[in-house]
């Protein structure tokens, strides 16, 4: 299977909304003080870069 740019960013956001959402459950299921706001702010921005890689799909 070749892998070109827009398989690779289809991975890479993929790869990033699977963190982002392990993040986020972290915040929300495992650590109940200020630590668990921090992760959960990291998985939001994790699924705004997967967002951003979505948008260069096609463009690069």
């Amino acid at each position: 299977m070749a892998m070109n740019k827009n398989t690779v960013l289809a991975w890479a956001t993929f790869i990033m909304i699977i963190v982002g959402l392990g993040l986020i459950a972290l915040g929300a299921f495992r650590y109940d003080e200020v630590a668990g706001w921090g992760f959960a702010a990291v998985g939001v921005g994790f699924f705004a870069i997967a967002w951003v890689f979505n948008a260069l799909k096609g463009r690069v």
